[in-house]
């Protein structure tokens, strides 16, 4: 990577950690689309319960990592609703960066050692009779 790029890179990497870390917070706490088409032909409770009807969102079961300690947007041990939000938020920018980041070392394209033989150090061929 350039020395160029750096400061874009870095650029990039704290915008998104203040998106996640604070305006995250600030994200609509109404249902989405998805949600809301699940809800439809039931009747919900202002604690968002369903209290009667029939709809796809009754066989909602609980997620196999609910327990997991970034589950629900939030960090578990952390009472702070706002603090608890933010921290998710930064926690799963910068572990996707790391792994995203990891995977882009592993596989950007080395050099090879002179001498291995490599089609790619090779001059390339020229077509017969062209000197």
């Amino acid at each position: 990577m350039s020395r160029r790029s750096w400061p874009f890179l870095l650029g990039g990497l704290l915008v998104a950690l203040l998106l996640a870390g604070v305006v995250s917070n600030y994200a609509s706490s109404h249902p989405d689309g998805l949600d809301s088409s699940l809800l439809k032909g039931c009747t919900v409770n202002a604690e968002g319960e369903i209290t009667g009807g029939s709809c796809p969102a009754q066989q909602a079961r609980h997620h196999e990592l609910a327990d997991s300690p970034l589950a629900d947007y939030g960090v578990r041990g952390v009472s702070n609703g706002f603090l608890s939000t933010g921290l998710s938020g930064v926690l799963g920018v910068l572990i996707t960066f790391a792994l995203g980041g990891g995977l882009f070392w592993l596989t950007r394209r080395r050099g090879t050692p002179s001498g291995t033989g490599d089609a790619a150090d090779e001059p390339a061929a020229r077509p017969a009779g062209v000197r």
